[in-house]
């Protein structure tokens, strides 16, 4: 999968054509997705990206948001990081590296893949290719004794 080119500011002609190339047809609720999404890496739950998304002048519904990131996540552009059943975030490094969650903030903080050490990995079952690992170290504060 190629790498996805992030700029601070990216202009709507930018965010067409990485759609175009990860063969996601650009309606204009992607594109506005996209803009937040793809604005730098980061971690964001569908609830922070609904509510940035959604200004005086653009309305997204919840629905389209869960809809467009799942198709960002099959796509490539984004990484889909499920935390716990109720905690997902969409992560726009899609690079090869691992997350460090800390259940006291609820932040997710890159670890670089050189960081990591896995090593024996089980065989894949017949028919199937091992895809990636993703590695979520949780963390908590230390206490103050």
């Amino acid at each position: 999968m190629a790498m996805v080119e992030y700029e601070s500011s990216l202009t709507q002609t930018q965010i067409v054509s990485i759609l175009r190339k990860h063969d996601v047809s650009s309606t204009q609720q992607r594109i506005e997705i996209a803009r937040i999404v793809l604005s730098k890496h980061q971690h964001l739950s569908a609830e922070q990206i609904l509510a940035m998304v959604n200004t005086e002048t653009t309305k997204v519904s919840k629905a389209t948001v869960y809809n467009t990131l799942g198709l960002f996540a099959r796509q490539g552009l984004v990484r889909e990081l499920v935390i716990d059943p109720n905690k997902i975030f969409y992560d726009s490094n899609v690079s090869g590296h691992h997350h460090f969650y800390n259940v006291d903030t609820g932040e997710l903080t890159d670890i670089s893949n050189s960081d990591v050490d896995v090593n024996m990995l089980p065989k894949a079952p017949d028919g199937s290719l091992i895809e990636g690992v993703d590695v979520i170290v949780r963390i908590r504060q230390a206490s103050q004794t």
